[in-house]
């Protein structure tokens, strides 16, 4: 009598187990599996827009403008040069081990290239990139910004004081 009432216990809490994983796999009516163009009236799904945003619109064409495309060459040769020179001197200070000082030689050749190119990176900057905007209203616009922030084409953007950002 006591292991039917421990048997009922068992599959009374794997029926209830089993219901409630599959109402976690129930949708609500006012999302949609795919997301886009939900026209249920329940909220608009993903990528929830606002109607009136004057300032919002979709990329459409980014390009990229000005700065050096040309391969960075001097810095990390400088660089290399500079820092093989200084692991010479730190090895010669250091080590009596002809294998050491090789090999401090060539991590401070590598670790100068690295950071010449770095350094020439920076001076250089990243250039200007144009971002095409469609604005909801039909308009479009161009603007020239620094960075991209993480948009892409097709990412939906606000536009303030000239600048495109991500929405």
């Amino acid at each position: 009598m006591n292991n039917r009432r421990v048997v009922k216990n068992v599959v009374g809490t794997a029926v209830l187990a089993a219901s409630i994983a599959l109402a976690g796999c129930a949708t609500s009516p006012g999302y949609s599996s795919g997301g886009y163009g939900n026209n249920s009236g329940y909220g608009g799904g993903y990528n929830n827009r606002p109607a009136n945003c004057y300032d919002c619109g979709t990329v459409t064409r980014i390009e990229s403008v000005g700065g050096n495309n040309n391969p960075n060459i001097a810095g990390p040769v400088i660089g290399g040069i500079v820092g093989a020179v200084a692991g010479k001197e730190l090895a010669r200070r250091n080590t009596d081990s002809k294998g050491r000082r090789n090999v401090a030689i060539a991590a401070g050749a590598a670790g100068g290239a690295v950071a010449g190119n770095a350094i020439q990176n920076r001076a250089e900057g990243s250039g200007q990139y144009n971002v095409h905007v469609r604005m909801q209203d039909g308009r479009t616009t161009v603007l020239t910004q620094s960075d991209l922030g993480g948009i892409q084409e097709g990412s939906y953007v606000r536009v303030q004081n000239g600048r495109a950002y991500v929405y």
